[in-house]
C-alpha cells in the first residue's frame, strides 16, 4: 500500500531533515577537529615567531576572504556595515578580541604552554555564561549556577596549584567569550566568511606596519627554507578561514545543543597534542584542576540538553494544540 500525499511529503521532510543534520554533523566535526589540531599547524611554521604568524594570519585571511568574495560577487553587504557606526563599532570591538585571541594563543603555542591554551577553553562556556549574566542580565537556571561555581572552584585550585593565575587561560577564555559577546551585537546580518573578511580588513593595516617593521629588523622567516616555509604561512589563510565556513555550515544545519556538545572536541584534541606528541607534563595536581573544571562543563551539558528537550516538547504540545 503506497503512502498518502501527506505522508510521503512528510517522509521526504524528515530524509531531508536527517541528511542535513548529518551533514552539518561532519561540517562540525570537521571544524573542530581542525582547530584540535592547530598546536601542531602552528608549530611547524616555526621558526616564524608568534607575531609574524599573527600578522600573515590577518593578510593573508583578506586576500582569501576577498578572492571568495569577488568570485561570487558579494561585496553588497560592506556599504550598509560602513554606514552604520553601531555595528561597526561591534564589529571593531570584535576584531580586537579575536586579534588578542589569536595572539595569546599563538604565544602559548610557540612557548610550550598548550595545555594552559587547552584550559583555556575549556573555561570559555563557563566564561561566556558569566558574561551573559554580567553584561547581558540573564538568568541562570539551577544547574548552569552549579557550573559556575564549580568553575570558580576550578579557577582558585588551579591559581593555587600553578602558584599564580593561569593568565594564558584566562585571556584566551575571556578573550574569546568577548568577541562572541560582540559578534551577538551585530547579530546576524553578516555571514561568516562576510565578518571574517570585514574583521581582517580592519586589523589589516596594524598587522601589515607590525610585518613592516619585523621585516626592517630583519625578524621575518618568509625567505628562509624557501619555498616550503614560505608557502605554510600564506596558507594560514586558508586554516584560519576554511574552518569557520565548516563551523558556520554546520551550525545552519544542526541543533545548538549539538554544536555545544561538539566544541569540546577541540580542547581535548589540544591537550593530546600537548602531552602526547609536544612534550608538555601535567602534574597530578593539574589533572585534578581540570577535572574539576569537567565536572563544571558536564553540569553546563545536562542543562543543556534538559532545556532542549522541555524546548522541544513544548513546540510539540504546541503543535499538538494549533493542529486542534
Amino acid at each position: 500500500m503506497s503512502p498518502t500525499p501527506t505522508a510521503a511529503a512528510q517522509l521526504a521532510r524528515d530524509q531531508a531533515d536527517a541528511q542535513r543534520t548529518r551533514t552539518g554533523t561532519a561540517y562540525g566535526l570537521s571544524a573542530y577537529l581542525l582547530w584540535g589540531l592547530f598546536p601542531l599547524y602552528f608549530r611547524a611554521l616555526e621558526p616564524g615567531g608568534a607575531f609574524e604568524i599573527l600578522t600573515h594570519r590577518i593578510l593573508w585571511t583578506l586576500v582569501l576572504c576577498t578572492v571568495v568574495l569577488g568570485i561570487r560577487r558579494e561585496f553588497a553587504w560592506a556599504r550598509p556595515l560602513l554606514t552604520s557606526p553601531r555595528a561597526l563599532g561591534a564589529l571593531g570591538l570584535a576584531s580586537v578580541f579575536i586579534a588578542a585571541n589569536w595572539t595569546i594563543y599563538l604565544v602559548a603555542v610557540m612557548s610550550g604552554h598548550v595545555t594552559e591554551a587547552a584550559l583555556g577553553y575549556f573555561l570559555n562556556p563557563l566564561v561566556t555564561v558569566g558574561l551573559g549574566v554580567v553584561v547581558l542580565g540573564e538568568k541562570l537556571r539551577p544547574l548552569q549556577w552549579v557550573a559556575v561555581a564549580i568553575g570558580v572552584v576550578a579557577a582558585v585550585y588551579l591559581s593555587i596549584d600553578y602558584g599564580r593565575p593561569p593568565w594564558i587561560s584566562f585571556c584566551l577564555a575571556f578573550s574569546f567569550a568577548m568577541y562572541g559577546l560582540m559578534k551577538k551585537r551585530i547579530g546576524t546580518s553578516l555571514g561568516a566568511l562576510q565578518g571574517l573578511t570585514a574583521e581582517a580588513a580592519i586589523l589589516a593595516p596594524v598587522a601589515a606596519v607590525v610585518l613592516g617593521v619585523l621585516t626592517w629588523q630583519g625578524s621575518t622567516t618568509f625567505t628562509v627554507q624557501a619555498p616550503w616555509h614560505a608557502l605554510l604561512l600564506v596558507s594560514t589563510g586558508v586554516a584560519t578561514a576554511v574552518p569557520l565556513i565548516m563551523f558556520a555550515a554546520a551550525a545552519r544545519r544542526v541543533p545548538l545543543v549539538s554544536i555545544g556538545l561538539m566544541q569540546f572536541i577541540t580542547p581535548v584534541l589540544q591537550l593530546l597534542c600537548a602531552v602526547l606528541l609536544l612534550g608538555e607534563t601535567m602534574s597530578s595536581g593539574r589533572w585534578i584542576g581540570f577535572g574539576i573544571v569537567w565536572v563544571a562543563l558536564v553540569a553546563l551539558t545536562l542543562d543543556s540538553l534538559t532545556s532542549a528537550r522541555s524546548r522541544s516538547r513544548r513546540l510539540a504540545r504546541a503543535a499538538e494544540s494549533a493542529a486542534c
